[in-house]
């Protein structure tokens, strides 16, 4: 898989269920199994990021279809108190 392509949220889980997976194995080494973790660990930071982004986009839907950052919710609110 091209490294330049940016892994989807559901993506990355699945990479780490298989991780998890790998590291269940009794026959894994241990430099293998410290590999596996480390990548596992950066997938989650990942992940972290992706969920981030997105809780700090909280939309609301107007009447006329368009879509509003939630900062300028707050912001628009304070202006009419």
């Amino acid at each position: 898989m091209s490294e330049n392509k940016t892994a989807t949220l559901e993506e990355n889980f699945a990479k780490i269920e298989a991780i998890l997976s790998d590291l269940e194995r009794s026959d894994i080494s241990i430099e293998d199994a410290f590999n596996k973790y480390s990548e596992g660990v950066e997938l989650l930071r990942k992940c972290d990021e992706s969920i981030d982004k997105v809780e700090k986009k909280v939309l609301k839907l107007m009447e006329d279809g368009k879509t509003e950052e939630f900062a300028d919710l707050e912001k628009d609110k304070r202006l009419t108190e």
